[in-house]
């Protein structure tokens, strides 16, 4: 499966060059609602939920992608205005798409008493279920568990484990170079499309710039 991960110019270079994506702690994402988003007037059941996403943090993060990369909205909110770059994987690892949903989550206590199928089901539910104002994002999502951190505390996930870069694409208002990139991709470099991005004249679409002499 061919999926995309929006980031900014620093980062993409880094990523790209050290192999590797930072991965996302749960409790440090955007979305307040994230893994809350069971509905309940119980300050109990609440309590529960939240003790769910506390462990949850503490044992695994995330790994977000998009199902496209033309979508101008996702470039200004990810990929600093469209200065960053978008990187294209072929992901073999287990990805859940995202449900967007208009109403929250019935909570369902005894399917997080016991395991099962019940329970396995539920909880994906709660992992993989947004707002519907976020349906833009078209996500996909990773688990991954959290071994070594380095220095400053961060996670990442290497480019292998079912992560493979294919494609690198380049904002329409980036200065990434040619040179930087193929720099940062190295031995990579043959394996790995790359071409800059620019708006569409006709539509509300990111597309592929075709004139090669806009992208030094």
């Amino acid at each position: 499966m061919r999926l995309y991960h929006f980031t900014n110019r620093q980062y993409g270079l880094e990523n790209i060059e050290r192999r590797r994506l930072k991965i996302a702690r749960i409790s440090r994402l955007n979305d307040p609602f994230e893994f809350l988003g069971v509905a309940s007037r119980s300050a109990d059941v609440r309590r529960r939920y939240k003790e769910l996403k506390s462990g949850w943090d503490k044992m695994m993060g995330v790994l977000c992608f998009s199902g496209g990369w033309r979508n101008p909205v996702q470039w200004s909110h990810y990929a600093d205005h469209h200065r960053g770059v978008c990187l294209g994987f072929d992901i073999d690892a287990q990805a859940h798409k995202v449900d967007y949903v208009e109403h929250r989550l019935s909570p369902n206590m005894r399917a997080l008493t016991k395991e099962g199928p019940a329970a396995e089901k539920h909880v994906m539910q709660i992992l993989t279920t947004k707002f519907i104002h976020w349906s833009y994002e078209d996500e996909y999502r990773v688990f991954p568990g959290l071994d070594e951190k380095d220095d400053h505390g961060l996670y990442f996930f290497p480019f292998a484990n079912g992560l493979t870069l294919k494609q690198v694409i380049v904002g329409h208002d980036s200065t990434v170079t040619r040179t930087e990139l193929s720099d940062a991709l190295g031995e990579l470099g043959p394996s790995v499309e790359r071409f800059k991005a620019r708006l569409a004249f006709q539509t509300f679409e990111v597309v592929k710039q075709q004139n090669a002499s806009f992208w030094k």
